[in-house]
């Protein structure tokens, strides 16, 4: 398995050129940054279960049908598949869950803005394991940045929280509970290190969230409020081949050509996507304050990840797929 993989891998390495690494980059930096306006718009009509739910089940049959045409191994022992199961609903179910829900009320600028630490939480929760390794200097204050950075953000909807108005304080309080999710997840999934391909990990996370999410949807009994207008189905459909098919197989092709670092970039280059097209398309309008903390945490995580990478030295690959937004 491991011969035929590295077999099928070099003559694509040989075939890459400028323009179609140029051409995954821009995937992943509009694909990824972009889903974040479409899920506001599914959520308007599809509960945030249902609508998490049919993406993952749909995306994820149709990347493992493509995984079965390439004569990838599907099945391994069950240890294997329940951890990519459990991967896939800390990953997907509870930080893209968690994030569709709070699209129900939070601007999707300001919510991909918060997702934004991510890296700042798993950074955090590592250095403090057993095995974990320090920051430097630049990794703490790139950290301190962009936890003040968070604070500018959520500043205003606690500010109004406080003034009474409970909906979008509790919306974020999801969303970060979405992120330390998604954070448990990269973790264990850096840890456990799975000798499973890529896009067939995916594919079978993808569908663990997809049917957990469905399934406790229809036992919630959200299925009334599923209204697959026009825009939903459109949002679905984009989400689906955007920011699950497109994105995540540039992003795989990017880290079997680019250095890691610079596929990184994503991290802060997606919420500046989804601010202008929550601004162009939605008509989001965000206070000074969010827009420091826009500035603020960009420049953290630029801080961080690049702090990583010249302590660290070069990173493992698996360690990339890690910290995907849950878009």
């Amino acid at each position: 398995m491991v011969d035929s993989t590295a077999q099928t891998a070099q003559p694509e390495q040989r075939a890459a050129t400028t323009a179609s690494i140029v051409l995954a980059f821009a995937s992943v930096y509009f694909f990824w940054g972009s889903t974040y306006t479409a899920i506001r718009i599914g959520a308007a009509d599809m509960p945030a279960l249902l609508l998490a739910g049919t993406r993952f089940l749909i995306a994820g049959a149709i990347l493992l049908a493509w995984c079965r045409w390439r004569r990838l191994r599907l099945a391994w022992p069950p240890k294997t598949m329940a951890l990519l199961g459990l991967i896939g609903l800390l990953l997907l179910g509870g930080g893209n869950v968690g994030l569709v829900y709070a699209e129900e009320t939070v601007p999707s600028g300001l919510a991909s803005l918060v997702l934004a630490v991510i890296p700042l939480y798993v950074a955090l929760i590592e250095m403090m394991l057993p095995g974990g390794e320090p920051l430097p200097i630049r990794g703490w204050l790139g950290m301190a940045l962009g936890f003040a950075g968070l604070a500018a953000l959520v500043w205003p909807s606690l500010r109004s929280g406080l003034a009474g108005d409970r909906t979008r304080l509790l919306a974020l309080g999801v969303l970060l509970a979405g992120a330390f999710s998604w954070t448990m997840g990269s973790i264990l999934s850096r840890r456990a290190r799975l000798p499973v391909n890529s896009f067939v990990a995916a594919a079978w996370q993808m569908l663990a969230a997809g049917v957990f999410s469905t399934a406790l949807g229809t036992v919630l009994g959200q299925w009334p409020q599923f209204h697959p207008t026009a825009s939903a189905i459109g949002s679905l459909a984009y989400l689906i081949t955007g920011g699950s098919l497109l994105g995540y197989t540039a992003f795989i092709y990017l880290i079997e050509h680019v250095p890691v670092t610079k596929v990184f970039s994503y991290a802060y280059v997606n919420p500046v996507v989804a601010v202008l097209l929550g601004i162009l398309l939605l008509h989001e309008r965000p206070e000074a304050a969010e827009f420091a903390g826009m500035a603020g945490i960009v420049v953290a995580v630029f801080m961080l990840t690049t702090a990583q990478v010249k302590a660290k030295g070069k990173p493992r690959p698996v360690e990339e797929r890690e910290q995907m937004p849950p878009d």
